[in-house]
């Protein structure tokens, strides 16, 4: 089958297998969801589940036939790359601590990746995956989908172009309320593996929401981290890992921020804002209100810039699904990452070229740079607070 590409020409429908987001999972109906939105994928098998059982069950709801329907993602990776007809790409929606085996399996076998967040749980991992994706030339996609609303990658152009100037202040919040109470006491699956450090990791709130917000002003500013300042608690009694975390930023060239990401702040919901301050003025954008971006120039008058109005930049174009007025979400965001993926993949496999605003989504050595920085946070909390340099050869 064939759909056209962001560039107008006609380009195949990629041939799509997903590991996890079998029946009781959360983020992989997501993931799903955006990669239908645009047409440029069609699913055709996963290995849906960890439990065998699960897994057989769980595939006719995604209309996936019972022979493509594995009961391990090894034998997928196996099976799919030996058909004339086998995955093209494959989404990765499990638990952090299964990533880096599962990714590696499926690039070793010539099949590029689309994965969740973080990319794994150590940065040894993580490195090896770099390594991995830059010797096979494969596709390697994360989603960290808030790189992908329209007005994130507006104020990227905007502090490009020259906007703000010399970039001094980024401050960062990413709170939220879920975990409040031990919810993983209430056999919660969601919490139950977020709260587990051979899950999820050796961070928690940090990990799971503290690295979106880190990576949402990186994609901004272009700004690398230096080093950091950690002081991470965990709230609620008993539990293994943070649920509450501040930072201490410190950037290459000078600029300075600080993150505060929780899991236990009632009354916040979902709650990610990040704010950039120039020499010459500032930009916030705001996650309950991601079709709109503030910017207030030192000697000018406040603005609001709203998505679809006024001077979109062709970044902000192109992951614009609707005209202004009409709100978009989570969803979006995740269908431009994909649009922007298959658009690599085809470029990769057909050779049709990609256009250049989908060449900014997240990569392999993005990835790492996060893992990184989870690390690196999880040294200076052990140390007492100590600052700890966060720069390595990606």
């Amino acid at each position: 089958m064939v759909t056209a590409s962001a560039s107008g020409r006609i380009a195949p429908r990629l041939r799509l297998g997903i590991v996890g987001g079998g029946q009781g999972a959360f983020i992989g109906a997501v993931h799903l969801t955006g990669a239908r939105l645009d047409d440029r994928y069609e699913l055709v098998a996963g290995a849906l589940s960890s439990d065998p059982h699960k897994a057989k069950a769980s595939a006719p709801a995604f209309r996936i036939p019972d022979e493509r329907a594995y009961t391990s993602y090894a034998e997928m990776a196996d099976k799919e790359a030996a058909r004339p007809d086998g995955i093209e790409a494959v989404i990765v929606a499990t638990p952090n601590h299964t990533h880096y085996a599962i990714c590696k399996t499926f690039l070793e076998a010539g099949i590029d990746v689309i994965c969740d967040k973080p990319m794994t749980t150590t940065l040894a991992d993580a490195l090896d995956l770099v390594r991995l994706v830059r010797r096979t030339g494969l596709v390697f996609c994360l989603t960290h989908e808030y790189t992908a609303f329209a007005m994130v990658r507006q104020a990227r152009e905007m502090v490009r172009r020259g906007d703000l100037g010399a970039i001094r202040i980024i401050q960062i919040e990413y709170p939220q309320e879920w975990l409040t109470t031990k919810l993983e006491d209430t056999g919660f699956k969601q919490a139950t593996w977020r709260t587990d450090p051979a899950k999820s990791g050796p961070a928690g709130a940090l990990a799971d929401i503290g690295t979106h917000g880190i990576h949402t002003a990186r994609y901004i500013t272009g700004l690398e981290l230096a080093e950091v300042c950690a002081d991470l608690t965990a709230f609620v009694p008993g539990r293994k890992l943070d649920d509450n975390a501040h930072v201490l930023l410190r950037y290459q060239g000078g600029a300075r921020g600080m993150l505060w990401a929780s899991q236990c702040a009632p009354g916040t919901e979902n709650d990610l804002k990040v704010r950039i301050f120039g020499e010459k003025g500032s930009l916030t954008w705001r996650l309950r209100w991601p079709n709109e971006l503030f910017f207030s120039p030192l000697d000018g008058p406040h603005q609001l810039l709203s998505r679809g109005r006024g001077e979109m930049l062709p970044l902000a174009r192109h992951a614009s699904h609707l005209p202004a007025g009409h709100p978009e979400g989570l969803h979006d965001a995740f269908a431009v990452l994909y649009r922007d993926a298959a658009d690599a993949i085809i470029e990769r496999r057909y050779g049709i070229p990609a256009p250049e605003t989908s060449k900014t989504f997240p990569d392999v050595e993005s990835g790492a740079r996060m893992v990184g920085f989870i690390e690196a946070c999880v040294a200076s909390h052990k140390g007492g607070g100590t600052w700890v340099k966060t720069e390595f050869d990606v």
